[in-house]
Formats: C-alpha cells, sequence, structure tokens
C-alpha cells in the first residue's frame, strides 16, 4: 500500500512538471536545461571517479563545466562555429536599391526612382529591365546588371547584341561606415572577427570566378578595408 501511494505521488508530480514544462517560454526553459544537465553531468562524472573510471568521468565532467559556463572556451565554441542565419546586405545607388540574403544567396530589389519608382525588381520583367540601364547611372546599372545577371544569366546574349560588359562602375563617392556595415549585413560595432566572416561568407557567393558580380565583389572589399581600418586606428 505504501508503495502504491508513493508511486502515485511520483505520477502526480511528473503530470504536474509535464504541464509546468509546457507552459514555459522555450527561451527561458534553455538556461534551466543546460545548468540541470550540467549538474547531471558533473554528478554523473564524480560517480564514475569514484568507481575508478576516470576515462569515463574525465570527458563527462569537460561537458557538464562547459553546459555550465565554467569553461568559457568550451561552452563558446559551438557559438564561434555556429553559421549566423538571418543576415541582409543592402547596396543601394541612386535609382536601384538592391538585398543580399546571406543564407540563400538570393538577391532582391527596387527601383528607387523613374517611371518605376517603388516597384519590386521581381515584378518586372527582364525586357522590361534590361531597357532601364540607358536610364540609369553608371552604379545602378551595375546594380541592375548584378541582379540580371543572378536572375536570367544569359540576358547579356539578347541585350544590343552584347553590348553590356559589366564592369565595375566608378564610385561617387567615399563610402561612410554606414554603408559598409549594411553591405557587409553585420551590426555597427561589430568586431574584426565578425567583419572578416561576414566578408569571406559574401565573396563566396558574389566573387566573380563564382559566377558573381565584379561591382559588389568590389563594394565588400571596399566595405570590409573601411571597417577593420576603423579597428586598426
Amino acid at each position: 500500500m505504501p508503495g502504491l501511494l508513493l508511486g502515485l505521488v511520483a505520477l502526480l508530480l511528473g503530470l504536474w512538471a509535464l504541464h509546468a514544462f509546457s507552459k514555459t517560454d522555450p527561451k527561458r526553459l534553455v538556461p534551466i536545461v543546460k545548468t540541470s544537465g550540467g549538474i547531471g553531468a558533473l554528478a554523473g562524472a564524480a560517480f564514475l571517479a569514484a568507481r575508478g573510471q576516470f576515462g569515463l568521468a574525465l570527458p563527462l565532467g569537460v561537458a557538464g563545466l562547459s553546459l555550465l559556463g565554467w569553461l568559457p572556451g568550451l561552452a563558446s565554441y559551438s557559438q564561434r562555429t555556429k553559421k549566423s542565419t538571418g543576415q541582409t546586405s543592402r547596396v543601394r545607388a541612386a535609382f536601384i536599391e538592391m538585398e543580399l540574403d546571406h543564407d540563400t544567396g538570393t538577391m532582391r530589389g527596387r527601383i528607387l526612382a523613374g517611371r518605376h519608382e517603388g516597384v519590386p525588381l521581381d515584378a518586372l520583367d527582364v525586357a522590361t529591365l534590361v531597357p532601364l540601364l540607358t536610364e540609369f547611372d553608371e552604379e545602378s546599372q551595375a546594380l541592375l546588371m548584378a541582379y540580371l545577371d543572378r536572375r536570367e544569366p544569359g540576358w547579356r546574349e539578347h541585350a544590343d547584341g552584347g553590348a553590356y560588359t559589366g564592369t565595375a562602375a566608378p564610385r561617387g563617392g567615399k563610402m561612410t561606415e554606414e554603408e559598409a556595415y549594411q553591405i557587409l549585413g553585420v551590426q555597427p560595432g561589430a568586431s574584426a572577427k565578425d567583419i572578416s566572416r561576414a566578408h569571406r561568407a559574401l565573396m563566396k557567393k558574389l566573387h566573380p570566378d563564382q559566377g558573381g558580380s565584379t561591382y559588389l565583389a568590389a563594394r565588400v572589399n571596399e566595405a570590409k578595408d573601411i571597417l577593420l581600418r576603423r579597428h586598426h586606428t
């Protein structure tokens, strides 16, 4: 009878804990799970060490200390190597604004001025976009050509006999730090390591050797140089 009563109490406590767990914000559960896991790992390591099984106790103890944040080097390793998500780069010219998704490499944009002002590029067909090159300034042309290269790689062959070469357009003025942060898709005050990581990720997608844009690659390189120079001054 006492055993049955204890079992019933344990069942009720388990159901209560499960209900409370389901109502808890997942973000608030993460530190609780990490702390519980760390304490459990340390307890298991101590038990194994007491039995002389040091080969199992050592890695379990290290894992427990890492979960508790007592070994910051190991605890932050996964954060340092984890791929960032949700980052986007933005490049703006007089007639067009372009955005590149770091994760997927998707390029999208919109017209800022002219007869198609405010219209997303994806909403216009290639036959409508190509004539706009004659209406745009050189920087806007370079951005639009980069977009067309990504959307319709063979568009040049059918546009004025391949007259558009896609060479890098000259800059109208010095790039500001704000522009550099937007181009690399990092937050103001980002570390040199974050800047270099964003630069490498973008160059893999935009480098001309990978079928990317010479103009955009040049802008990305310029943005990196400006922000890294700030860290060295």
